[in-house]
């Protein structure tokens, strides 16, 4: 059976099983051992599906095994205090997707009664889930039909439809988003959904790969377009790459009496919601936090650091100054004294989390 392209003249034809071999591919050669599957618990699917948008399974796996354990019901991570869920959260990036996560949470506990609700239009309506996270929470934990389009299933549907142009554009998607429904709709009523659903991202992430993919593998080969066109390579149609901008940045380790100056970043923008160290633009700024200090010490300047961004590279320059008599009131109400046997219970950024462990973890070290 064929059927027309939504996204335009001709036709492009794919049998109404390619859904059916995607899920028969899966149960014998895709992945069974990550710890979110086997479950239809909405919580658990959920959780897993916000943890691996730009993040790797096996980096995902023990931040999700450690958050079950810290928060193992959608209410009690509803309950906990932001800085607990950032905590738990500090090392996999993208700290929005935690305070989403967190009002998520909220708003299932206070709007529907601690559930779920059971549809992927419903579960679009929540904070921080997009219609591809709502479609797959709802075809595993529910069984619905509902087509999913992250990033490996752009890549697979964009090679096996031949589609032209980048699989982000506002465009491209819509034309993807056309395939992915018409593929549901050509399969049989019986389709496993979980199957077919884990089928797309386990082909995107272990067969139809962004380099060197292995088609012998892929159960989509026979009719893939890029495959029959040999144009594996060059599907889809690679972003334009724009130059990563070097960005610097001062930061101040401030000590006295056994505890380290830290301050809350705004919850809008990088690292929001996260405890840092205090951020200058230029040495004149730090200069001068430094003089409101009361400091009569040299700040000691250490090793840079470079931390990439999406479309940056920053570098951090840190100064660590110990302060002599006692502690200054902090002039900010974002800012707290924090003690150095305490600072690993405070969400940081990774790369502030390890600047401090290394020049605190087994005692002082500048010492």
């Amino acid at each position: 059976m064929a059927y027309r392209t939504p996204d335009g003249p001709g036709d492009t034809t794919g049998p109404d099983d390619a859904a059916s071999r995607i899920a028969a591919w899966q149960r014998q050669a895709g992945r069974h051992g990550l710890p979110w599957q086997h479950t239809r618990d909405p919580y658990r699917i959920w959780l897993s599906e916000i943890m691996l948008q730009q993040t790797q399974a096996a980096t995902v796996v023990p931040y999700y095994e450690r958050f079950l354990g810290l928060f193992p019901s959608v209410v009690d991570l509803a309950d906990a205090p932001q800085d607990a869920v950032l905590h738990a959260w500090a090392g996999l990036g993208y700290y929005a997707r935690a305070r989403n996560l967190h009002r998520c949470a909220q708003t299932v506990r206070d709007q529907h009664g601690g559930r779920f609700p059971a549809t992927a239009a419903e579960l679009a309506q929540l904070p921080g889930i997009g219609p591809s996270t709502a479609a797959a929470v709802a075809a595993f934990a529910y069984g619905e039909r509902a087509p999913i389009l992250d990033g490996n299933v752009r890549r697979v549907l964009a090679r096996y439809f031949a589609i032209e142009g980048d699989p982000t554009a506002a465009r491209i998607a819509q034309q993807l988003w056309g395939h992915a429904h018409a593929l549901i709709d050509a399969a049989p009523a019986d389709l496993d959904m979980a199957a077919y659903t884990q089928g797309q991202m386990d082909l995107g992430a272990t067969v139809c790969t962004r380099t060197r993919p292995d088609c012998a593998r892929c159960p989509l080969a026979p009719d893939c377009q890029a495959r029959l066109q040999k144009r594996q390579d060059e599907l889809p149609t690679p972003r334009a790459r724009r130059a990563q901008p070097l960005r610097h940045c001062w930061m101040l380790i401030a000590e006295c009496e056994g505890r380290v100056l830290l301050e809350r970043r705004p919850d809008a923008g990088i690292w929001g919601g996260l405890w840092t160290l205090p951020q200058f633009e230029d040495t004149a700024a730090l200069q001068a936090a430094c003089a409101a200090l009361s400091a009569t010490e040299t700040a000691q300047t250490l090793a840079a650091i470079d931390h990439v961004f999406t479309h940056f590279r920053l570098r951090i320059q840190p100064c660590w100054l110990q302060l002599s008599g006692a502690a200054p009131v902090p002039s900010r109400a974002d800012q707290a004294w924090v003690p150095i046997e305490t600072l690993d219970a405070h969400g940081m950024p990774a790369p502030v989390a390890r600047l401090l462990a290394g020049l605190y973890d087994g005692g002082l070290a500048l010492r």
